[in-house]
Order: structure tokens, then C-alpha cells, then sequence
């Protein structure tokens, strides 16, 4: 990954930190309300984390593909695949 990897790292640590509270809050019967914003929280961090993920691959690999013009069609489709899920 060429992305700067500290920021994308914590990130999906804090995630992982997230997730593992929204269990304990499920397991202790809280408020379905509070868990439903911690549940939005964490969509939300990781929607950042993953576009933050998808601008270094379009800098790096597809720029250096188009650049080196070896690829392009496959970095084409993959982001066009990612599109897809993201509109979706």
C-alpha cells in the first residue's frame, strides 16, 4: 500500500476499538439508540479511512500505471469495481 499507512493504521485501530465497545454495549443491553450512533460512528471512520485508502491508490498505482502505460485497463476496472460498490 502507498498510502502514508500511520494514519490509515490508527484508524482502523480506533475502528477496531469502536467495534469492540458496540459489543459490550450490545452484550450489556444498552440503549439501542446509543448503539446505533456508536454503529454510525464507526461507518463513518472507516467511509474516511477507505477514501483516504482509494485517493493513494489513484496517486500512486494508477498514476504510476498510466504513466508507465502498463495496466491501465486492469487499474480502470478496478476502480470502476469499487464505484460500483460505492453507488450503490
Amino acid at each position: 500500500m502507498q498510502a502514508d499507512r500511520e494514519p490509515v493504521v490508527r484508524a482502523l485501530k480506533t475502528a477496531k476499538g469502536q467495534i469492540e465497545g458496540i459489543l459490550r454495549m450490545v452484550e450489556e443491553d444498552r440503549y439501542c439508540v446509543d448503539i446505533s450512533n456508536q454503529l454510525l460512528a464507526t461507518e463513518a471512520l472507516l467511509r474516511k479511512t477507505n477514501k483516504a485508502v482509494l485517493h493513494a491508490h489513484l496517486e500512486h498505482c494508477v498514476k504510476d500505471s498510466f504513466s508507465s502505460a502498463t495496466d491501465v485497463d486492469t487499474k480502470i476496472h478496478e476502480i470502476m469495481g469499487l464505484l460500483d460498490k460505492l453507488v450503490r
